[in-house]
């Protein structure tokens, strides 16, 4: 016998993600109140949230580890800048005598 599976729609995920994070409801009761598996409902809420613009704290953590690479950036190449510095005052003082 033949067991079809049920397909929801990306909305309906969303939806029942949403009930977990921004309305407080637990997994077992949104998917009480859904009629599906507290399985797929834990599935959509991880899913939910690795998306970008999933969550508020993954915004949090995007923006602060985008800033920390234009950080880490600009660092190294302040490091060769003043290598660089360092190397042509070297020279020129091996120069003046």
């Amino acid at each position: 016998m033949l067991v079809k599976r049920k397909k929801y729609t990306v909305e309906f995920k969303e939806e029942a993600a949403k009930l977990v994070l921004e309305r407080g409801y637990t997994h077992a009761q949104a998917a009480e109140n859904l009629g599906v598996s507290t399985t797929n409902i834990s599935r959509w809420v991880i899913a939910h949230q690795e998306q970008p613009g999933g969550s508020r704290k993954q915004k949090a953590v995007s923006v602060e580890q985008a800033e920390l690479e234009v950080l880490r950036k600009e660092n190294k190449r302040l490091k060769l800048e003043r290598e660089i510095l360092k190397k042509a005052a070297a020279f020129f003082a091996s120069e003046a005598q």
